[in-house]
């Protein structure tokens, strides 16, 4: 018998966030992400040290992703904006940057963790009640009518990953894409449960981006197709192509030895056995006329030239993927069994036709009406193709959000300065009655309030990679750009020319400040105003659920890490 080590009692860290380790690791990963953010955030490269993929990105999910965490304070945090992530889909990079901005500006104050979490969820509170209401500057409306409001958002969400290497005619050209393939998945005839569809990315790496395009119906890569050649498939009387979709294997082996052992009579070939089964369902099938057959996985040689001979399509190797969509685009309920068939499990097509792509054969399934749609996205090489995607996956789940809310938020900084303006201008007029329900002084509630707007504010900054002097203007609150090694002069409006989100310009005297303190605390004139005209035709937007629900969790993942009084970790 093997000498056991001895059991070693777990590691108590009391007071966490008070140790120099957790505060040097937090910054660290504050650093990584905010050097990530926006249109000019610096790319990353992760790998894991022992060879594999080596993945260049600016994407929180991809970032997030691939790093190897191993505090457990940024461990919470990694996991909360993971889940946030999968949940929305954008504004990852935000919500991870001003979590670390409020851990980092509320723990140094001098006021217990329990008062500064009940202040700060008071203040997310007025945050929300301003961003929900009809007088808030920083939102605004989207109509479907009109796609003006829709192209910014999506070419907002396109121009914020660098790695995608994008110009502005490939820009251009992708967004109408998107948008192209979000209508084709939203029904024609709504229902009193209407469900949007789905956008099946085609991969075809090593083409200009400009040749991408987005057909209705969905498209199976099958190499062994023909180009030019016709396709000889059945059709019912109807006219239509019946469906026949597997989820089981086709190849004939469908015994396997670790589900047990299986008497066989002497002189009996298992082998034989099977393909005789499988003939006898390749007759069945033909019986009822069907004229597609897709199988997610191997298909016997032998089916599939019975099937070709009674002028039937076949299909195999689909993948787990492919088999939802194929589900909804033909109407087939996925068979998973070679030993009994349903009249009710076969779907219909209208037409069948091959398309080819950079030497790539792919069959096109064209429905009678369908939500389903196929996005042929090519990029030039494997990293960026991989960044685009994503990015072009998470285009879709913010228009599919924006269906059920529709509206948007002003981006480049100027929801976060705003926000930062009305915070102190409310605070600044509460009245006794709040500080006595929230147990705490005014002095306590300012300091809280200013340490929450300082944190929203340092994601606007995050947004300058080059030197840039960032301001805000106290008529608007909105984000301005200096660009570095600008001169000194007496009037700003010589120096920027509209703001972060191209919704003002530099028309009237709008006393701009820099951010972060750097010229002592703010002037307040009032409530941030809303901009009567905007100055660009194409606004800088944000994704309005995805960003509320940044803020929420940003601040619940930080109230959650200062409340921690003790880290106990097993040392076996």
């Amino acid at each position: 018998m093997s000498r056991l080590d001895t059991k070693k009692p777990p590691l108590f860290i009391s007071v966490p966030l008070t140790r120099d380790a957790v505060s040097q690791s937090l910054s660290l990963l504050s650093g990584i992400l905010k050097s990530s953010y926006g249109p000019a955030g610096r790319l990353k490269q992760l790998h894991n040290g022992v060879g594999g993929c080596v993945c260049t990105t600016s994407q929180s999910s991809a970032l997030l992703g691939h790093l190897s965490v191993s505090q457990p304070v940024l461990r919470v945090v990694a996991a909360s904006v993971r889940n946030h992530v999968s949940r929305f889909s954008d504004c990852g990079l935000f919500t991870a940057i001003l979590c670390c901005g409020f851990i980092e500006n509320f723990r140094s104050l001098n006021v217990a963790p329990f008062t500064v979490i009940k202040i700060s969820k008071h203040l997310l509170s007025l945050c929300m009640d301003h961003l929900k209401s009809e007088a808030c500057g920083c939102r605004v409306s989207v109509d479907f009518s009109s796609v003006e409001t829709l192209v910014c958002l999506v070419r907002s969400i396109l121009t914020s990953k660098p790695a995608c290497m994008l110009n502005k005619t490939e820009v251009d050209h992708l967004t109408s894409l998107v948008l192209k393939a979000f209508i084709f998945t939203v029904p024609c005839h709504v229902e009193t449960n209407a469900v949007l569809g789905k956008c099946v990315i085609i991969p075809v790496k090593g083409r200009r981006v400009v040749d991408s395009t987005v057909l209705p119906g969905l498209l199976i890569e099958a190499p062994e197709l023909q180009l030019g050649k016709p396709l000889a498939v059945k059709r019912t009387g109807s006219n239509m192509i019946k469906v026949a979709l597997f989820s089981v294997s086709m190849s004939g082996d469908g015994f396997n030895p670790e589900e047990g052992t299986i008497a066989v009579h002497h002189g009996v070939s298992l082998e034989v056995s099977e393909l005789n089964q499988l003939l006898s369902l390749g007759k069945q099938l033909v019986k009822d006329e069907v004229g597609l057959v897709v199988c997610q996985k191997v298909m016997h040689p032998s089916l599939k030239q019975y099937l070709k001979e009674n002028n039937v399509m076949a299909v195999d190797r689909a993948g787990l993927s492919l088999m939802e969509p194929l589900g909804r685009v033909t109407g087939s309920q996925p068979i998973a069994s070679i030993h009994s068939l349903s009249p009710g499990c076969y779907g219909s097509l209208k037409d069948l036709c091959i398309e080819s792509f950079a030497s790539k054969h792919f069959l096109h399934l064209i429905p009678e009406d369908t939500v389903i749609c196929s996005l042929i996205l090519c990029n030039r090489s494997e990293t960026a193709w991989d960044e685009l995607k994503r990015v072009c996956e998470t285009a879709e789940h913010v228009l599919q959000l924006t269906v059920k809310e529709p509206l948007a938020l002003l981006g480049g900084g100027c929801t976060e300065t705003h926000l930062a303006s009305y915070i102190r201008y409310k605070s600044s007029s509460l009245p006794a009655s709040t500080f006595k329900d929230l147990d705490c002084s005014q002095t306590q509630y300012q300091l809280v309030a200013d340490g929450f707007c300082r944190s929203l504010e340092s994601v606007a900054c995050s947004l300058s990679h080059d030197g840039e002097e960032i301001l805000t203007d106290v008529v608007y609150g909105h984000c301005w750009c200096v660009p570095s090694g600008s001169p000194r002069v007496s009037k700003w409006s010589d120096l920027v020319s509209k703001c972060g989100c191209g919704m003002n310009g530099n028309t009237e005297d709008l006393s701009w400040r820099f951010l972060q303190g750097q010229s002592g605390s703010p002037v307040i004139r009032g409530c941030p105003k809303e901009p009567s005209v905007k100055v660009a035709d194409l606004l800088t937007l944000d994704c309005f659920a995805a960003k509320c629900s940044g803020l929420q969790v940003a601040l619940e993942t930080a109230n959650l890490i200062l409340d921690l009084s003790y880290i106990i970790e097993d040392q076996n």
